[in-house]
């Protein structure tokens, strides 16, 4: 590996775990963690905050070697106009990140390289320190809104500041190819496309150290609970009919947010809450690793997707995949992981959770959790990142 221990590294994340949510930008943490042991890293990262008591506040940390300045920022009342609030809250954004910029600068100096997470603002404020600083940057894109199937991406002037920021990045790196190709087919080229998957913490993701002997057959889901792109009324519905046929299972709902009450209320009516589903809340931690790992199998039905960690860390634990065939999805669950599902198709996931349900003890969990350590964990992502790095960075890319 690249030896880049003197050079500095911004990372700058659209979502990062704060104060308020512990979980967003989860993933963009875990990369950032990945490579501290070779190169110095720090985040900087802002957010919107309504009970500061000032319009400012910078959080200073140091976080499993990572450096990390946390701007939390007032956002305009609602007494502002309207049509005057978006750009006051621009304005204060931009602010924020200027405190945090000259923080950071302050407590660890000017970086070698700034990698932003998820376009498209803070790809334009990388932009600009390319142009005013001579600061190279990278873009890592996670986000689903170039997907044909979300139809998000919008708008000419947003779509002409990507393109002139995609353009300008020293290279840009996504997790699957099905989500570099959606962002090619908008015009946004680079020279350098890598993919480069989310990062799983394959120690704590691991297979349970007991052999688990269940009265039922245990299979998990963990999400957002956002119910439009993860579709787990359609997920709800599926599991009443499979009670009607056996009742040998019991299915865990891991997570929170914003349509956890529906489908709570959803399962009630249906008459499974409690029986057949169950809603954990949010588990972090070990609870979290122990309730994957004690899964016979994982599900997930979206409508549309990239490549939610939830999966990565599901073959970290040696435990087998249903999904709908979304995204980048079909790229990592195959015959040997798992199972693909019809997007919306209602009966050919029944099918293929039946089918789960008597064949899961046939998959290889050494061999799943090989694949996910080969391909998800903190060595092998860090390879590759060091690797990218010293590309890069002038000087560097000579002596490689």
């Amino acid at each position: 590996m690249n030896n880049l221990a003197d050079k500095h590294v911004l990372f700058l994340p659209r979502w990062y775990p704060s104060h308020y949510d512990p979980m967003p930008g989860l993933f963009i943490k875990y990369h950032a963690e990945a490579i501290a042991d070779a190169v110095k890293v720090s985040v900087l990262y802002a957010q919107a905050a309504t009970d500061i008591p000032g319009k400012y506040i910078i959080d200073l940390k140091e976080e499993n070697q990572v450096y990390t300045v946390r701007v939390y920022y007032k956002p305009c009342s609602s007494k502002i106009p309207a049509i005057i609030a978006p750009v006051v809250n621009a304005f204060r954004f931009l602010s924020a990140m200027k405190k945090g910029y000259r923080s950071l600068n302050e407590n660890i100096g000017k970086p070698d390289l700034i990698h932003v997470h998820v376009l498209t603002r803070l790809g334009l404020i990388a932009y600009l320190l390319k142009v005013f600083k001579g600061i190279p940057y990278l873009i890592t894109e996670h986000w689903s809104r170039y997907l044909p199937e979300t139809g998000t991406f919008n708008g000419s002037a947003r779509k002409w500041l990507t393109r002139l920021v995609v353009r300008n990045a020293e290279a840009v790196t996504t997790v699957t190819d099905n989500l570099k190709q959606a962002m090619i087919a908008h015009g946004l080229e680079n020279r350098i496309y890598l993919i480069l998957p989310n990062v799983v913490d394959t120690d704590k993701f691991k297979p349970s150290e007991k052999n688990i002997d269940h009265d039922k057959i245990r299979f998990v889901h963990v999400s957002c609970f956002e119910d439009r792109s993860k579709n787990i009324s359609g997920i709800l519905n599926t599991l009443a009919r499979l009670s009607e046929i056996r009742q040998d299972f019991e299915c865990f709902f891991v997570g929170e947010g914003m349509d956890l009450a529906i489908m709570k209320n959803k399962a009630d009516k249906l008459n499974l809450l409690n029986k057949n589903v169950f809603f954990t809340g949010l588990l972090e931690g070990v609870e979290i690793s122990n309730m994957v790992s004690s899964a016979d199998f994982m599900i997930l039905f979206s409508h549309y997707e990239n490549m939610p960690v939830v999966i990565n860390e599901a073959f970290a634990c040696g435990v087998p995949v249903v999904s709908s065939s979304v995204g980048g999805i079909p790229e990592y669950v195959k015959e040997e992981t798992g199972t693909l599902v019809e997007p919306g198709n209602e009966n050919d996931f029944l099918e293929k959770i039946i089918h789960m349900m008597d064949h899961f003890s046939a998959y290889d969990k050494s061999k799943i959790r090989k694949f996910a350590i080969e391909s998800f964990s903190k060595e092998a992502i860090s390879r590759q990142l060091i690797d990218l790095y010293a590309y890069i960075l002038p000087g560097e890319r000579r002596r490689k």
